[in-house]
């Protein structure tokens, strides 16, 4: 057999491509991870936020509806609504005076509406921020 030098040349190149690719390919693969990983995250804190504001409405929806049809405010559960949602009604609390019907047991509380319309606007906001920044880096 003869010793041909370009087949040694050949043989090289080919197996300097070969490397390449595989380098290519785990560059590719360090990509689609690192993007995994981004997404998760970013899925993570938007869902996060669309919990925490999701039963928080839903805490107001329910302190609305118990003022509204009367509910008695000594009762335990009525209670407990009432004292887990104060925090969040206090910085709307004298912003519109409440009309009553049934002598003064039912309100329509306005003020409970206008806080779950700011605070469904917060986490919004809150959503739109995080994809801003998310999305801003990619």
């Amino acid at each position: 057999m003869k010793f041909n030098p370009h087949d040694e040349n050949n043989l090289e190149r080919q197996n300097d491509l070969q490397r390449d690719k595989e380098t290519f390919r785990l560059r590719q693969e360090e990509k689609r991870l690192t993007s995994a990983q981004h997404s998760s995250t970013f899925i993570w804190i938007v869902n996060s936020i669309y919990w925490l504001i999701g039963m928080l409405v839903t805490l107001l929806i329910i302190r609305f509806s118990l003022r509204l049809f009367g509910a008695n405010p000594d009762n335990g559960f009525a209670h407990l609504i009432n004292q887990l949602s104060a925090p969040f009604v206090a910085p709307f609390s004298t912003l519109f005076i409440s009309p009553t019907a049934g002598g003064g047991a039912n309100i329509f509380d306005v003020n409970v509406l206008i806080a779950i319309a700011i605070y469904s606007l917060l986490g919004y906001l809150g959503v739109s921020l995080v994809r801003f920044i998310f999305y801003q880096k990619a």
